[in-house]
């Protein structure tokens, strides 16, 4: 039997041979809360005071809310005027405030204690570049100017992409993970959020930079999307992501599988929607696990998952239902 790491490393290679599905992050080991992320997001926790990021965006987290939320109204939104963005916002400067190797000394003895032996140390860089441009000026105004205002826009993208390069480049130089979980949502359950050729002129041009770096560096580069994104698969690909982590049911995913070839391993497909509420049930847990595994495994190079962007589900039952099930159907299929 293949160790947790070695199967997921196996389940990622176009000819692997691993012996049985992954159970969600089975393999990897979630370490956040580095210099970078410290940074520019800072403290976050339920009930917290409104507060702005290093980017100016207001961030609430509400008592009883799963997490951390961008709060952009007409009133408070950071750039009001892309064609003069640098009158409204500051590129936060990595370099200069998140360079210092004191910084990284307790991130790195967290690090120390994980066993790269038996897993893959995984760290975070959430808020992608679309993400980003949300944050700055909400929806309407990010798509409205990909289309009145391009040269500003081009700019503006240009600017966040090298700020992301510059915070992969921190985190390789300093902890030189295995893995970096890449958040940047491109659409919703049935459509991307603009046209596949406007993502390319402003989004995989300005990841390409970032991705050649962590690939050529052998960082493993899990891309989170829990969006429609078949449009633009090949694209994915050509960034070098190595995982479409959060892949929908909406997706056509054994279509995918097929033209993919194993050159991109999916990992999702248990939609989070039907199976994690306070009010899902053990059996509905087990059937949506059940139908993802049945459906995807064949396949090959899927990893059955919640399409969340990390470990973990927001009701308790739902992550060990669905680890659980993943179990029996190993068990009851023995080696893939």
């Amino acid at each position: 039997m293949l160790s947790k790491k070695e199967n997921f490393l196996q389940t990622l290679l176009p000819n692997g041979k691993p012996d049985r599905l992954i159970k969600q992050f089975e393999g990897t080991v979630f370490l956040t809360g580095d210099p970078v992320n410290y940074y520019v997001r800072g403290d976050r926790f339920p009930g917290m005071e409104p507060k702005k990021d290093r980017w100016g965006t207001t961030i609430v987290w509400e008592l009883g809310e799963p997490g951390a939320m961008p709060f952009v109204t007409e009133a408070n939104k950071t750039i009001r005027d892309v064609t003069d963005w640098r009158s409204f916002t500051k590129v936060p400067d990595l370099i200069a405030n998140c360079s210092d190797n004191a910084l990284w000394e307790p991130f790195l003895e967290r690090a120390a204690a994980i066993d790269r032996s038996e897993d893959l140390l995984m760290m975070f860089a959430p808020t992608g570049l679309f993400e980003r441009l949300h944050f700055l000026m909400g929806f309407e105004d990010t798509l409205v100017n990909f289309m009145t205002e391009p040269e500003a826009m081009e700019d503006l993208c240009a600017a966040i992409g090298e700020y992301r390069y510059n915070g992969f480049r921190l985190m390789v130089e300093h902890v030189h993970p295995d893995m970096i979980l890449s958040h940047d949502d491109w659409g919703s359950k049935t459509n991307l959020f603009m046209h596949p050729d406007i993502w390319r002129t402003f989004i995989k041009k300005n990841y390409q930079k970032s991705y050649d770096y962590l690939h050529d560096n052998g960082v493993i580069i899990m891309h989170h999307c829990d969006s429609f994104c078949e449009p633009i698969v090949e694209d994915m690909i050509d960034l070098h992501i190595d995982i479409w982590q959060g892949v929908l049911p909406q997706n056509d995913i054994p279509k995918l599988q097929k033209q993919i070839a194993g050159r991109m391993t999916l990992m999702g497909g248990i939609d989070a929607a039907i199976v994690d509420r306070a009010d899902s049930t053990e059996e509905e847990i087990r059937r949506e696990t059940r139908r993802a595994c049945d459906a995807y495994a064949p396949g090959g190079h899927f990893i059955p998952c919640i399409t969340y962007g990390g470990p973990g589900s927001i009701y308790p039952q739902c992550d060990a239902f669905i680890d659980d099930e993943i179990d029996r159907w190993n068990a009851e299929h023995g080696k893939l």
